[in-house]
């Protein structure tokens, strides 16, 4: 199998993760963002990434969007499951893995961004990563006040899962699963801010736990 994607990407985590927990072999594409699009737009109609390529005769072509690809790493080798056998948990993992690809990913990704080109400027300095931080800052409209409300949104979502994390090592249920690893990629990002690494101690060493887990190299900052 073959996994398109950003390097930095935690959406591109949250697939890496699922392949990895399953134990299935894969190899990796860096692309380059901007230039990506004429590769990935001819492949999928999308713009975005993840895009796996499972290269094996009798299953799709193309697999586009980190959910879907988890979807089809599920029907492609069932076990160990991401998935409930119980509907009622199902459905609640179904809707904390949206919630979370919607809002909060992208909220991380608004705090993330606006930390590289302040304050934390000096983790790469480069004219390429700044170029990149420019280009992703002005594709998604980030600026002073829609990171403002994006530290609110995480805050909110932060103490929902600190809730949960707490009474049990499992976000949904009594078992690891898809909500487990969606929270674990795309808040992981935040582990090179100062500021949630002193206040969600907790956060991070549950992340470096899903990684060890799913045998994903940490991400930066842990």
């Amino acid at each position: 199998m073959l996994l398109l994607q950003f390097s930095t990407s935690h959406y591109c985590r949250k697939a890496r993760l699922a392949l990895g927990y399953k134990r299935i072999n894969y190899k990796v594409e860096n692309l380059t963002p901007g230039l990506h699009i004429l590769k990935v737009k001819p492949l999928t109609g999308l713009t975005t990434l993840p895009v796996l390529l499972p290269q094996i005769a009798g299953q799709p072509a193309v697999i586009g969007d980190s959910s879907r690809i988890i979807q089809f790493l599920e029907s492609y080798q069932p076990a160990p499951s991401l998935f409930f056998t119980n509907q009622p948990q199902q459905t609640e993992a179904l809707m904390l893995e949206d919630w979370l690809d919607e809002s909060i990913g992208t909220a991380t990704r608004f705090v993330y961004y606006h930390f590289r080109a302040g304050e934390g400027k000096a983790i790469d300095p480069s004219l390429s990563s700044q170029m990149v931080i420019g280009i992703v800052r002005k594709q998604y409209g980030i600026n002073d006040a829609t990171v403002e409300l994006a530290t609110n949104r995480l805050e909110t979502a932060l103490a929902e899962l600190s809730n949960r994390w707490q009474k049990s090592k499992y976000l949904v249920g009594e078992s690891f699963s898809v909500v487990d690893i969606t929270a674990a990629a795309l808040l992981s990002p935040l582990a090179l801010i100062p500021k949630y690494r002193q206040e969600c101690p907790w956060l991070f060493e549950r992340i470096g736990q899903i990684h060890q887990l799913c045998s994903e190299p940490l991400p930066p900052g842990l």
